[in-house]
């Protein structure tokens, strides 16, 4: 048995090849993902091999990933500023008096809001917003991108058959939407992890397919679905996907300022463990 992750943003790995990048980050995460079954007491319990699909190669560009030298909010084009402010009022949660005046207030000025709002460094807030505000627009702004993406994900769950897929970040983006479009694939537990997909004005009312009264579905070949959230995610906006999609499960924690919004903090979480635990079972002889 494979379990299927997928990466979300700022997952480029620079120097290697699609391959060799898929084939480091999944032995990176399956030693995360056995420090979360340990922090479980599930020491006893088999664990699968891990199988990364990597598509960051096409949603990262040269300039993207300069970006992290410095954030440069003035070389973000119109989607990506659209973005960042829907982004920016939905992780404050301002009040209703506080919305006019925050939605047309000069970027800087917003991601200050939030920084304070958030109890996190500005400086942090502005990387993080001008690398996801990039990584999102060219997923779904980009035909291209987001047919290669999908096409990636889809062929790693046909090939692995897992019977759980884990999908981070972006990549639940991807996976929601790659598992729609092929109705034929199978997974008996699906988990988002620090999911966008509930980003009003940046990533719900742009999904594919496109949102029914205000509500996403579940892919036809999804058996269970959970999602996990942590409290100071920062993607993770809204950190409930029940109020839009049909999940089984929601769950949040806590792991901390500093990795506040990595795949890796997910997969040593001993929720994520307790979550996957009951989908994974030898393979009957």
């Amino acid at each position: 048995m494979t379990i299927v992750a997928v990466h979300g943003i700022a997952n480029r790995l620079k120097g290697l090849a699609p391959d060799e990048a898929a084939a480091e980050l999944s032995k990176r995460w399956r030693s995360k993902l056995q420090q979360g079954f340990a922090s479980a007491g599930l020491d006893d319990h088999p664990l699968p091999a891990l199988h990364a699909a990597y598509y960051a190669h096409h949603t990262t560009t040269t300039g993207a990933e300069r970006q992290s030298d410095g954030p440069d909010l003035d070389s973000l084009d119109e989607p990506e500023r659209d973005f960042v402010v829907a982004w920016a009022l939905s992780s404050g949660s301002p009040a209703l008096h506080e919305q006019q005046g925050l939605a047309t207030a000069p970027l800087r000025q917003l991601l200050s809001w939030v920084a304070r709002r958030r109890g996190v460094p500005l400086g942090t807030v502005t990387r993080f917003a001008v690398r996801l505000a990039g990584e999102v627009r060219r997923y779904l702004h980009v035909p291209q991108v987001r047919d290669a993406a999908r096409s990636i994900v889809a062929e790693a769950i046909r090939r692995a058959r897992p019977r759980v897929v884990l999908a981070h970040s972006l990549g639940s983006v991807v996976t929601y939407e790659a598992l729609h479009a092929h109705p034929e694939l199978e997974v008996e537990c699906f988990v988002t992890l620090g999911s966008p997909l509930g980003l009003a004005g940046g990533v719900f009312d742009h999904l594919l397919p496109a949102p029914v009264t205000d509500r996403g579905s579940r892919p036809a070949g999804v058996g269970y679905w959970a999602n996990l959230a942590d409290t100071g995610d920062l993607v993770a906006i809204p950190p409930r996907l029940g109020d839009r999609f049909p999940v089984d499960q929601h769950a949040d924690t806590h792991m901390g300022l500093i990795d506040f919004h990595t795949f890796g903090t997910y997969l040593a979480s001993p929720l994520t463990a307790a979550t996957i635990a009951p989908f994974i079972r030898p393979e009957p002889r």
